[in-house]
């Protein structure tokens, strides 16, 4: 049935009514529409009784005081230069995370790269705009590893990193949740990586590796970073538990399978010689004596493990696993704990052909090394593994120099006797953290998310450092 046009300007009833263009609100679309452009006449019912008028394509309804849509208006977009500058980089930067750098978070594992490449930015684009600053931020960084000196990318990775780090640590201040944690599991884990691969665009004469007496500074903010990872996880494992997300992930790691008797033959053994009289003189607290004698043996337990199998990303797992005590004996500088990290990035040298390890190895290791006396017959014999490893040249370490044949033990790299590491330590820890939550006095339920804040606010703290000492350098010059 046809029906009659009112011709009320600027829509007529009808179409208002239909949904559909009007020819009475742009009158002057179709007579600057070039012949190819011009739509054709079709074979159905126009809602406008005009026989010179031809319809356009159906529109959803909206209301007559609602504009057309973009692909309906021929009016140029009103973005400025700066804000298509952005426009442009913002995609440029989402196209190079997920063509490129969501394979680089990943090392041999195609189940967590698809997860890093689709289902991650699916997620940040349901409302979680701390993730995918989070993910920008790491695109920009990975970007700069090509192009060094662009200071459009430079700016753009801090700045979205400063985004992140905000939101985050906001979002943590309200309580983790079965709608975030996931969300925030991730943005931790990213942030945990920025946090590692912008040390290598760290100058060698920069006050960034050096602290306050001009000596080597220790990389100690990628230690709270993955402290602010293990916290989310504990806090929040009741709903991650059962995440098609976060689960592949942890289980894409290489299986975790420590000797923590330290009553077998390893390779790092002889840094835990001694171990019982340092803690006698230096911790009286019993629970303390106990707290550095695990973490010293756990540390040197991943040593072990990792250095048997180097090219498999098995040595990142150290950031990880690592315990709380284990990073407070770095931040106090005891000298085997620096050993136990020298030869931690001794391993990282077996991944030095990743772009955001490359060179890492050879100058955190001589800067460790920077910190003993060369005359100290007690720690200096202990250090030339790490030392000769990273000075090596080439990607391929003999095994001579390694130390020990590369194993293909399939109890060390069995992907299925996973569920028995990763999940059933962190299965663990999280019963210990309900089980403090249950005891009286009864600790807030805020106080699991504050641990996780503790970490982001490190990381924060040394973000903050970094820039102003970049903006003081910039000034000086």
């Amino acid at each position: 049935m046809r029906s009659q046009c009112d011709e009320v300007h600027p829509r007529c009833g009808n179409c208002t009514k239909h949904g559909v263009a009007c020819d009475f609100e742009h009158p002057g679309i179709v007579d600057t529409l070039s012949p190819a452009e011009t739509p054709r006449p079709t074979t159905s019912t126009s809602n406008c009784d005009s026989p010179s008028t031809n319809t356009l394509p159906p529109t959803p309804s909206v209301e007559s005081t609602t504009p057309l849509p973009i692909y309906r208006n021929p009016e140029p977009l009103p973005l400025t230069n700066s804000s298509k500058s952005n426009r442009m980089m913002e995609l440029k930067l989402l196209h190079h995370y997920t063509t490129i750098t969501c394979q680089t978070l990943a090392i041999s594992s195609p189940v967590s790269e698809k997860i890093w490449r689709d289902t991650v930015p699916n997620l940040a684009f349901t409302g979680a705009e701390f993730l995918a600053d989070a993910l920008l931020a790491v695109s920009a960084l990975h970007l700069r590893s090509h192009s060094p000196q662009d200071q459009e990318l430079i700016r753009a990775s801090h700045s979205y990193m400063a985004s992140t780090l905000s939101e985050y640590s906001a979002r943590l201040g309200k309580g983790i949740t079965e709608e975030n944690a996931e969300a925030l599991f991730l943005t931790a884990a990213l942030i945990a990586f920025q946090s590692t691969a912008s040390r290598i665009f760290t100058r060698e004469d920069s006050s960034d590796l050096k602290d306050r007496s001009g000596r080597y500074s220790l990389p100690l903010s990628w230690f709270h970073s993955f402290q602010g990872i293990k916290a989310v996880v504990a806090s929040s494992w009741h709903w991650l538990r059962n995440s098609g997300i976060v689960i592949p992930i942890i289980e894409s790691q290489p299986a975790l399978n420590l000797d923590l008797s330290g009553q077998n033959a390893n390779f790092f053994g002889h840094l835990l010689t001694g171990v019982e009289e340092e803690i006698a003189n230096l911790d009286e607290d019993p629970i303390t004596q106990s707290l550095t004698r695990q973490g010293y043996q756990h540390a040197v337990a991943v040593l072990d493990w990792a250095h048997k199998i180097p090219h498999t990303g098995a040595p990142l797992v150290f950031l990880a696993t690592v315990s709380r005590r284990f990073v407070e004996l770095l931040e106090a500088r005891r000298p085997r704990a620096l050993a136990i990290l020298a030869s931690y990035f001794g391993l990282l040298k077996s991944l030095d052909s990743v772009w955001w390890l490359k060179g890492l190895a050879r100058r955190e290791v001589m800067g460790i090394v920077s910190l003993f006396d060369p005359d100290d017959k007690e720690w200096w014999p202990r250090l030339q593994w790490p030392v000769r490893i990273a000075m090596h040249e080439g990607d391929f370490i003999p095994p001579e120099i390694w130390g020990a044949e590369h194993t293909n033990d399939t109890a060390l790299l069995d992907q299925g006797g996973q569920s028995g590491g990763y999940v059933s330590h962190i299965e663990l820890v999280s019963q210990m953290f309900t089980a403090v939550q249950n005891m009286p006095p009864a600790i807030p339920d805020e106080a699991l998310d504050a641990l996780a804040q503790q970490s982001v606010l490190a990381q924060a703290q040394e973000f903050n450092r970094q820039m102003t000492s970049r903006n003081d350098s910039h000034a000086s010059h």
